[in-house]
């Protein structure tokens, strides 16, 4: 199908359900794992696309390996742990653990070697580009040396080759950690050992030799390791050598009642350097002795491991994306800085004043929350400031701006999640900086992560006091926000600003806020308000009006949501998803689900804003819609054990913006477009017959073309492009 048809056009026949398919049993979903892995094959295929610059297909194919990775020391550690403590309760598709790591390692593997095959396609072509990826053989007498004082300089004193037997325990392996593991000779009387050589993660993975000229010339470092293996075992060959690559269980548990959360999380954090081992990579055809060491020191099973033939740790091709070779990445993009804040001279307080704001992050620069903050900081007319921080970079503006104001006497609340998954380290660090200036520093829940993104700015003005707020469906990281998708809406709304004051006071002191006027929260409200709103929008389908859900997001694999979107489809609720990840969804299936669609986006920016618009009676799109923009994904974990956020959008332009540009552009995209059928396969949108050679429409490219219509200022007044109807 031709995807604009998800804006225009009649949903597709829908298919017969698969012989003995019942409705009403678990095979209505899918699998939230595999939905998982059927994302990351989206991911990979950007890796063998033609219309993707070269180094940005590199890219795609390393966050596919260290999405995989990721995954293996995360969710499959989970089930994994299921499975060991006999657990055989069935997901929500009624699959069992060990049913589903059953699946999973199997894709897993398919996955990998396709990586593997990608990896030697785009080899080829680099070399076309005069980049080039050598191994030991292809080494000139001058590469050699080189390498010999490259190594000795940069890499030798970071090694600690060691032999394995009765006085020389197996080392601790951290997770993704890599090693050569030897079988060497001595020279003087043939005497052999198992040797191991661990590889610090802190030196790159590989080695740039001298080139001429624009060319590339890189050198793995495991080739550099074995062509330098005199120096580290004097007097010894090398008889057999394997490499591997060891993924540990990385989930933490922290005790409930842990009366310091910052030291029992520091605790944790050391725990899952030392947690078991998820999977083991090695390279094929490894010598058996020596296999069988490594996997009883490393205490794996046979179905644990994977050998590969070809490059392990796939995710460090990465380090060959160069800026000597910006003519193969993307074309550079600058964001914009909004035509009103331009107006009001960088006033964000005076932009805010004149009408609610939206920015479309990154296409509008996030420089602007930033901004935000640093002002408020440094207005003395500000007395508060409180802030979320559930993700930020290291080096951190945002938390620069809250010490800041802090240090000068303003009252500073943060509310720091120590549970954000792999961030937990910077956020301990961040905490600790922001208590030294003076500012109160919360931690949330202990069952609950803080996940909202919210700031509030109280501010004097005249004999009164007025509440900024900035709601955010992304984290407050300045570097993320250069390629994820996302929405900062500014507000001075009263209504706002009380709703924010109740959820900081939830968050400081357990209370529950009573009333929310423009907001519904997680774990309290939210879930139902969306429920309640999709049974609305079928109540409108069954009394003849028209009736339609257009949705964004991540990934939806909440149940009982998703059973509300089959009874509204039923209802006649036309429904079309946008969904980047994890889908739980079969869409077109005969008397289940024949008015839902669902699309995923896979492209140069990470889709990552959360939006749900209603038609309310009168369609979409509809200046009569009601609009929503959320913190969170329709999952269990974020409706049911996070705190999140679910803000109605009332400013007539902000709804205009959200319906009319933002959805109708990802609902009309065609060049990024997968299209989910109801038995789990995704499909590239095709152009329809006789349309060849037509410029396949980019949400990303219009995005980056066009302005918000939010953030018009007098140089605006020109019109922005809606696409409410066809693009031009």
């Amino acid at each position: 199908m031709s995807t604009s048809d998800f804006l225009h056009g009649p949903f597709p026949d829908p298919i017969d359900p698969p012989e003995g398919f019942d409705p009403a049993s678990p095979a209505r979903f899918f699998n939230r794992e595999l939905s998982w892995v059927a994302f990351n094959w989206r991911v990979l295929e950007e890796a063998s696309n033609p219309r993707v610059p070269l180094l940005e297909r590199l890219r795609f194919l390393s966050i596919s390996a260290a999405n995989l990775d990721e995954f293996y020391t995360v969710r499959v550690a989970g089930l994994r742990e299921l499975h060991r403590a006999g657990n055989t309760h069935p997901s929500t598709d009624g699959r069992t653990p060990y049913e589903q790591l059953t699946l999973i390692n199997e894709d897993a593997r398919r996955l990998m070697q396709v990586q593997q095959e990608t990896f030697i396609a785009l080899r080829k072509l680099l070399e076309e580009e005069r980049m080039f990826i050598l191994d030991r053989s292809e080494l000139t007498a001058e590469d050699s040396t080189f390498l010999r004082e490259y190594f000795l300089a940069n890499v030798f004193p970071m090694l600690s080759p060691l032999a394995i037997d009765p006085a020389h325990p197996f080392p601790f392996i951290p997770n993704t950690g890599f090693c050569l593991a030897l079988t060497i000779e001595r020279k003087s009387d043939g005497l052999r050992r198992a040797a191991l050589l661990p590889v610090p993660q802190q030196i790159d993975r590989f080695v740039r030799l001298p080139a001429e000229g624009l060319a590339f010339r890189f050198l793995p470092l495991e080739e550099l390791l074995l062509d330098q293996i005199e120096a580290l075992f004097p007097g010894y060959r090398v008889i057999t050598s394997h490499a591997f690559r060891v993924l540990r269980d990385s989930d933490m548990e922290v005790e409930e009642e842990a009366e310091d959360l910052v030291r029992e999380f520091e605790v944790a954090l050391k725990r899952r350097r030392r947690g078991e081992v998820v999977r083991l990579t090695m390279t094929a055809g490894a010598e058996p002795s020596l296999k069988s060491l490594v996997m009883e020191e490393l205490g794996v099973e046979a179905e644990e491991v994977v050998e590969l033939d070809g490059l392990l740790g796939m995710a460090d091709v990465k380090e060959l994306v160069v800026d000597g070779r910006r003519d193969l990445q993307w074309p550079p993009f600058t964001p914009r800085v909004p035509e009103r804040v331009q107006d009001h001279d960088g006033d964000m307080f005076a932009a805010i004043r004149q009408k609610d704001m939206l920015l479309h992050h990154p296409y509008e620069t996030f420089d602007m929350v930033v901004r935000f903050l640093k002002q408020a900081a440094n207005d003395p007319n500000v007395l508060a400031i409180k802030q979320t921080l559930y993700r930020t970079s290291r080096d951190s503006p945002i938390v620069d701006a809250l010490c800041e104001a802090a240090e000068a006497g303003k009252s500073v609340t943060a509310f720091v999640e120590l549970k954000a998954r792999f961030d937990e380290a910077a956020n301990i660090r961040q905490s600790r900086r922001l208590e030294r200036a003076g500012a109160h520093v919360v931690y949330g829940f202990i069952h609950y992560k803080t996940h909202a993104k919210i700031s509030a700015v109280v501010r004097r003005e005249g004999d009164k006091l007025v509440t900024y707020t900035h709601w955010g469906t992304g984290n407050y990281h300045p570097i993320t926000a250069r390629i994820y998708t996302d929405l900062s809406l500014f507000t001075c709304g009263a209504p706002a600003g009380r709703d924010a004051a109740r959820v900081f006071n939830y968050l400081s002191g357990y209370a529950q806020p009573e009333t929310l006027e423009n907001l519904a929260i997680s774990p309290l409200t939210l879930k139902p308000r969306l429920i309640e709103l999709i049974g609305r929008e079928a109540e409108h389908a069954r009394a003849g009006r028209p009736a339609q859900i257009w949705a964004k997001m991540n990934s939806i694999i909440d149940a009982d949501v998703i059973d509300a979107l089959y009874a509204a489809g039923q209802a006649g609720v036309q429904i079309s998803l946008v969904v980047r990840g994890i889908c739980g969804i079969r869409p077109g299936i005969k008397g289940l689900s024949e008015n839902i669609r669902v699309k995923s986006i896979v492209g140069r920016f990470l889709e990552h804003s959360r939006i749900v618009c209603f038609g309310s009676g009168h369609g979409l799109p509809s200046d009569q819609a009601r609009v929503f923009m959320s913190s969170a994904d329709w999952m269990g974990r974020n409706l049911m054990r996070r705190v999140e956020t679910l803000v109605e959008i009332d400013n007539p332009t902000v709804k205009a913006q959200i319906v009319r540009q933002i959805m109708a552009a990802n609902l009309y995209d065609e060049a990024q477009t997968w299209v989910l059928d109801g038995n789990g396969r995704y499909q590239r949108a095709e152009l329809d017959p006789g349309e060849e050679g037509r410029t396949l429409f980019s949400c990303h490219r219009f995005f980056m073309e066009n302005p918000s219509l939010s953030g018009r200022g007098s140089a605006g007044a020109h019109d922005v492009p809606e696409l409410a109807h066809t693009p031009e």
